[in-house]
């Protein structure tokens, strides 16, 4: 598999991962938001961050061939 297939399959499941977190955020009880929520907060704009940049790398990849 090339780079840049592998780089995309990367991409795909981290934004998945991304979603998945914004899920269990939004789904938290009251009690867990107050346990959690700040740490996963944080993941989820962590996980942003990472996608964000790795999508552009992706593009950038798919723009030199």
């Amino acid at each position: 598999m090339s780079a840049a297939a592998e780089l995309t399959a990367v991409s795909s499941t981290l934004s998945e991962l991304t979603r998945r977190v914004t899920r269990i955020l939004t789904e938290l009880s009251p009690a867990d938001e107050e346990r959690y929520g700040a740490d996963l907060a944080e993941v989820e704009r962590t996980l942003g961050v990472a996608n964000r940049r790795l999508e552009r790398v992706v593009s950038d990849s798919r723009a030199r061939r």
